[in-house]
């Protein structure tokens, strides 16, 4: 028996890196999970082939575009009757590079705010007359851990991740009333290929990490699936770090 059991998932983001790393320990949890991602390359489509074996399927989504997410609820709802849990993983994140705050382009300021702040919104509000209905449901947002640093370059994707804390805080606010919980998980650097695509993330320093190392995508899994399950049923609008002990919140 999994502590997910009979549950319905939508992991955006969820055909690679720390998304599919979601997926697929929510269906080890027994949960049914749709693996929502923006296009079907050949990584995503091998993916999603894996999570229909474990009983979900994919589905392609723009987080940034209301009815594209409408549509994600409603195909997951069809097909489970249900949804009880969403994972905002979603992130404009893969090469993104470093540079000072004046040389970051409107347009990647925009989209970054699009993907990052503007998603989550969309998706909660996709899923939320279905949560309601059900008087139960869990939205697990994507923060990251530098939200709490005083990280210098990608303004823009660090704001988008302090966003989502906002955004965290005032839908649990809201939907506290129709039984849904709504937190944040933040992890620290970790080893997935969008960050290859950022630095060389073996010669990332860990020095000021007490755990010594980087973080892993499983290393994440087990905070997602704590705030997906029972287990969290009295806790919302709270941010967990996942970094090692780098940040005290």
């Amino acid at each position: 028996m999994g502590r997910l059991d009979n549950k319905v998932a939508i992991v955006t983001g969820g055909a690679k890196g720390l998304g599919k790393a979601f997926c697929f320990g929510l269906a080890r949890e027994g949960a049914k999970v749709v693996m929502a991602a923006h296009r079907m390359d050949e990584e995503s489509t091998k993916a999603v082939k894996e999570i229909e074996a474990r009983g979900g399927f994919g589905v392609t989504v723009d987080v940034t575009n209301e009815e594209s997410t409408l549509r994600m609820a409603e195909e997951a709802a069809k097909k489970f009757g249900r949804i009880d849990i969403l994972v905002n993983n979603a992130a404009y994140y893969y090469g993104v590079s470093r540079k000072p705050f004046y040389e970051v382009s409107p347009e990647d300021w925009d989209k970054a705010l699009a993907v990052g702040a503007k998603g989550p919104w969309l998706c909660a509000r996709a899923v939320f007359p279905y949560m309601k209905k059900q008087e139960k449901g869990k939205i697990i947002n994507l923060s990251s851990e530098v939200a709490f640093s005083p990280t210098k370059g990608m303004i823009h994707y660090v704001t988008s991740k302090a966003a989502v804390i906002g955004i965290t805080r005032v839908l649990a606010g809201e939907l506290g009333q129709y039984n849904i919980c709504v937190n944040a998980v933040a992890p620290g650097y970790t080893d997935t290929p969008a960050s290859w695509t950022i630095g060389n993330v073996s010669k990332f320093d860990v020095t000021a990490t007490p755990l010594g190392r980087v973080g892993l995508p499983e290393d994440v899994v087990g905070a997602v699936v704590f705030f997906a399950s029972d287990d969290s049923d009295f806790i919302s609008s709270q941010t967990l770090l996942v970094d090692g002990a780098r940040r005290v919140h």
